[in-house]
């Protein structure tokens, strides 16, 4: 198998910064939005450069969603930017109104999302985010592994004509895909073939699944790594093929165990292709306070819990 280096760890929102500040240099129509959390977001540098370009809308995010709609029916490309908590759960109605109903070129720029936010705690820890974004006709959900794609994906993101939810952290965590890849929307990314399951991951349990994968190699089992980066619209031929060859699959992320990643592919799966699956989530409960790297071990979203979960699904077979 492949064997992946992490070039130095990097958090996924520094990745938005740059790709931001890339995105606005080729698109003057380009502008961004913050609630009072450009330094958390990384908009320092795009607000630096396109001081016309950017509005502070202050701790008002709902007011925040209808400026962007506003903006994207003018013809500008907005990156409305706060937490992933309050981008998606404290604004819900607008976001579902004005950005999804109507169908605005708003881009929805989500940091801080999942439980590696850390000592914030759980009111932060927005693990249903997901499940809220899918739910709505039209939103495209991304959700990058690492510095180097969120830059790309930030950059696909200001090119697509559509609403996008664009989901990323606050740790430093492996940067390991290659910077000069284009982001395709829409695309898994298989990162190493296999013949005995499929581990497909997205966001920071990629680089986990990759772990988890050289293990399992170890014991005598091939597991094929898919990196899903894109939740909807969902590339389900390239995860149909997988599992055509595996026979098992294991699905990682850090969100809950409803409406996320693991509820797509199962869908997928049983209309298709029904096979062992085996889910690594959050479960049904809400985060707490903690270091990322405590946490994720707490809610065994890591490569151990991961092969795990592989060799029962094998067994399953």
């Amino acid at each position: 198998m492949k064997k992946y280096i992490d070039t130095g760890k990097k958090d996924t929102r520094s990745g938005f910064g740059a790709g931001l500040v890339e995105a606005g240099r080729a698109d003057k129509n380009v502008v961004a939005l913050a609630a009072d959390l450009k330094g958390s977001l990384k908009m320092d540098a795009f607000a630096a450069e396109f001081p016309d370009r950017f509005i502070e809308c202050g701790i008002a995010e709902a007011n925040m969603v209808g400026v962007a709609a506003g903006l994207a029916l003018t013809g500008k490309v907005p990156f409305a930017g706060s937490f992933a908590e309050f981008i998606t759960g404290r604004v819900y109605d607008q976001v579902r109104q004005e950005v999804a109903y109507g169908h605005t070129n708003v881009k929805l720029a989500s940091s801080h999302a999942g439980i590696t936010l850390g000592e914030d705690g759980a009111t932060h820890q927005t693990m249903e985010d997901l499940a809220l974004m899918r739910a709505l006709p039209g939103m495209t959900v991304l959700v990058p592994c690492d510095y180097n794609q969120t830059v790309q994906a930030t950059k696909a993101a200001a090119k697509f004509d559509g609403p996008v939810y664009l989901r990323f952290g606050r740790p430093s965590v492996p940067n390991f895909t290659d910077p000069a890849e284009p982001f395709e929307i829409g695309k898994v990314y298989e990162l190493n073939p296999g013949s005995d399951v499929t581990l497909i991951a997205t966001g920071h349990l990629v680089w986990e699944a990759l772990q988890a994968a050289e293990a399992l190699e170890a014991e005598g089992i091939s597991a094929a790594v898919l990196n899903v980066a894109t939740i909807k619209p969902l590339d389900e031929a390239a995860i149909l093929a997988s599992v055509a060859k595996t026979g098992a699959v294991v699905v990682a992320e850090e969100h809950n165990a409803f409406g996320g990643l693991g509820e797509a592919v199962a869908s997928c799966l049983a209309a298709s292709k029904p096979a062992p699956i085996e889910f690594i989530n959050g479960g049904d409960r809400f985060g707490q306070s903690g270091t990322p790297a405590e946490l994720m071990a707490y809610y065994g979203l890591d490569a151990a819990h991961i092969a795990e979960a592989a060799r029962k699904a094998v067994a399953r077979k």
